[in-house]
């Protein structure tokens, strides 16, 4: 059975008469259904009944609702109310703004507001590079989405998009202490996302772009590159190229494998994949072999945009036509960000002594891990209750305190790698095995070397 996730945790409100024993009730149900329980509290007792709240985590949303069925199917117990805990968790938002200033006094005004405004106004109209040092443009991110790609759930629009957007600015607050905003735009047009994000881009000092599809997040990052003076990074393509560079270099360690001997196959061609085959060709990989849903991309294959065409051109040398399952006989290392069940056991038997597999797509992998290890000595997902997730969390807080800090104007592929390097070095000899690849994503230590990384390469 799937792991449950504390993601689809529920708190159920259960009612029965204390002589029938509803907690043991309560408890054997639960197991049985396959779920794990992890608070039970009497929330009320009486001598002819007996309230508990009983918290348990679910596989998933199907698998809350068929747990609650079972409680309910009992003759000696009564659900009274259900509570999905993440629902709550989203309730009115997850993100405030707060004054870092007093306002208790009409000095304190004068000096924020107005009349002393005014004369931090002209300044800065005076020298526009004096917004870093007055206003929040040095400490605040931009994370700007069209809704095209939300997560892996496809085209929800900007407002379906708004909770990934405030949980991926959370996220910058609490790793890195970098201000970040969602701005969902409610345009899927290239044209009118880049001009809105160029009109904004004052306030900000850096633009983060998030869950815009490809093949435009290709157009939109490289116009507002060359239209912006700050720097501009699609995490849905370099952060997820980033860790999964750092994973396989400590990966590589452990099999004692040369990354530029290696076969790779590829699954998943889209932002994520471009931008994680780009990386590893900059960092010493030859023989890369990808796969989109039309199967092997190769040099027959049609090239509507600069990045396929650049996939064309810089991947599979030898020029093979056939499936995935044949392109990964010997193959040393799979690298999927694709879809569900895309890889089958008997293709990881069948690769080389000493395999990787990353199967990174969320919330399903191409493989179930616990197949995978049974054949591969290296294994990773996009999931956190997995050993070795690839979490975008351990590049961009850090990259962005470093282009902050360093009052960067653009990101170079020689800043990436260095990024990647020192997510790497976060896992000491010490700690690295197949289980512990990449630094936890609580590691302090990650964001100070990746910002340092930055530092040094701007």
């Amino acid at each position: 059975m799937a792991n449950t996730s504390p993601g689809y945790g529920i708190t159920i409100r259960v009612e029965g008469r204390p002589e029938f024993q509803p907690v043991a009730e309560i408890t054997t149900i639960i197991s049985r259904e396959g779920a794990m329980i992890t608070a039970l509290d009497v929330a009320d007792s009486q001598l002819d009944s007996v309230v508990i709240d009983v918290t348990c985590d679910a596989i998933d949303a199907n698998h809350a609702e068929k747990i609650t069925a079972a409680l309910s199917a009992s003759p000696i117990l009564s659900v009274r109310k259900v509570s999905d805990r993440t629902f709550l968790l989203h309730l009115g938002g997850k993100l405030e703004v707060q004054s870092k200033v007093p306002l208790k006094t009409r000095d304190d005004l004068s000096r924020a507001y107005t009349p002393g405004v005014a004369r931090i106004c002209q300044a800065i109209a005076k020298d526009p590079a004096d917004a870093r040092r007055l206003t929040i443009k040095r400490n605040t991110v931009a994370v700007v989405t069209d809704g095209s790609a939300v997560l892996g759930l496809g085209n929800l629009g900007p407002a379906a998009a708004l909770p990934v957007m405030e949980g991926k600015a959370a996220l910058f607050k609490r790793f890195a202490d970098v201000d970040a905003w969602p701005v969902c735009l409610d345009t899927q047009d290239v044209n009118e996302i880049v001009r809105t994000v160029q009109l904004i881009a004052p306030v900000y000092g850096g633009i983060n772009l998030e869950d815009i599809s490809a093949p435009r997040c290709f157009e939109v990052e490289m116009r507002l590159r060359e239209l912006l003076d700050i720097p501009v990074f699609h995490d849905d393509q370099h952060g997820t190229a980033v860790v999964v560079l750092a994973a396989l270099r400590n990966a590589l360690k452990l099999v004692k494998k040369d990354l530029s001997k290696t076969k790779i196959i590829l699954s998943g061609a889209g932002a994520a994949g471009t931008a994680i085959a780009r990386l590893l060709v900059l960092a010493g990989a030859r023989n890369i072999i990808g796969f989109d849903d039309k199967g092997v991309i190769s040099k027959s294959s049609d090239a509507p945009n600069e990045m396929r065409k650049w996939f064309i051109e810089n991947c599979n040398p030898e020029q093979f036509t056939g499936t995935l399952s044949e392109a990964i006989k010997g193959a040393d290392i799979f690298i999927g960000v694709s879809a569900p069940n895309v890889l089958r056991e008997a293709d990881v038997e069948a690769m080389a002594k000493d395999a990787i597999v990353f199967a990174l797509a969320n919330p399903d992998p191409e493989i179930d891990p616990v197949l995978a290890r049974k054949h591969a000595a290296v294994v990773a997902t996009g999931r956190s209750d997995h050993p070795n997730q690839i979490n975008n969390v351990l590049a961009f807080p850090g990259i962005f305190r470093g282009l902050l800090d360093a009052g960067a104007t653009k990101i170079t592929d020689e800043l990436l790698l260095a990024c990647a390097d020192a997510i790497a070095s976060c896992v000491s000899e010490q700690q690295l095995n197949a289980s512990f690849i990449v630094p936890s994503v609580f590691d302090p230590n990650v964001v100070k070397s990746v910002a340092d990384a930055v530092k040094e390469q701007v």
